[in-house]
């Protein structure tokens, strides 16, 4: 037994399963979920198995029939999406309807949903019974599952962070636009979900060793070639340099290497204290 790594249509997470033989890179295989079968594509290399880990199951490679059984389900779910979305209108449930996605055999609909608040969906089964004998199972979504099950274009033009590779949602905080020297504008810090963007995290490790090296805003400084003191007014992380306001009415960028801090009562400055 091996280990393939798969990943599903509407997520970039990476599923570990209990394969009995290795599958190439970019096969589609039919898996035994929590849901029950589906269909998946390999995204790695077989590994060994951890004693300690819990896996789903690789069943087979998909077969033809597998493959056009599963695009008919798809076409099927797409459909009952949009028949959904205007029967909820039609009543006046304040839901969006996200996904409605089938298991291979047919034996389970999940309906993915969006609401601000509690609401009760089961008006909606008799809907789905005209076309479909399959259990139905409704599953609320956040504001970035459904991000990541549609699939958007950020503020870079690049499809979504989350529909393509983050494989968790690991928090963001505003703070982290702070140590970035972004300005604190809900509207570009936002992505398509509407909530703080993703991305803020990548670099924030860099950015807070970058401001170790930079005096902190507000502080009193003086360059060490001109003498001009003044107060820091902004920092630029990745030049390596701050912005400051002299005594003289001057706004001036110097390298922060080239900074000492103000002396209060004269005598030669030290060294701007560093971002903390």
């Amino acid at each position: 037994m091996v280990v393939l790594p798969v990943r599903f249509e509407r997520s970039p997470r990476l599923h570990a399963m209990l394969s009995p033989e290795p599958h190439a890179v970019g096969t589609r295989v039919v898996v035994q979920g929590k849901r029950g079968p589906e269909v998946a594509t390999v995204r790695g290399e077989a590994t060994a198995p951890d004693p300690q880990g819990r896996y789903g199951a690789v069943l087979r490679a998909a077969e033809p029939g597998d493959l056009e059984r599963w695009e008919e389900l798809h076409r099927q779910g797409e459909d009952l999406k949009w028949l959904l979305r205007a029967r909820a209108r039609e009543r006046g449930l304040p839901v969006k309807i996200v996904a409605v996605e089938f298991t291979l055999d047919e034996s389970l609909v999940t309906v993915s949903y969006s609401a601000e608040d509690r609401i009760e969906l089961n008006s909606l089964i008799g809907e789905l019974r005209a076309h479909t004998r399959a259990r139905v199972n409704f599953a609320a979504v956040g504001p970035r599952e459904q991000a990541q099950m549609i699939g958007t274009l950020g503020a870079c033009g690049r499809e979504n962070c989350s529909s393509t590779h983050l494989q968790e949602f690991a928090p963001v905080s505003i703070r982290m636009a702070r140590d970035q020297q972004l300005p604190l504008n809900p509207e570009k810090l936002s992505g398509p979900c509407g909530r703080l963007l993703c991305c803020l995290q990548f670099e924030h490790t860099q950015y807070l060793d970058l401001l170790r090296d930079l005096p902190r805003k507000n502080a009193r400084v003086c360059h060490e070639g001109s003498g001009a003191c003044g107060k820091v007014v902004k920092l630029h992380p990745l030049a390596g340099t701050v912005d400051v306001h002299t005594e003289q009415g001057l706004l001036v960028g110097v390298p922060a290497a080239e900074l000492t801090r103000a002396p209060e009562t004269g005598g030669k400055g030290k060294r701007p204290e560093a971002e903390a």
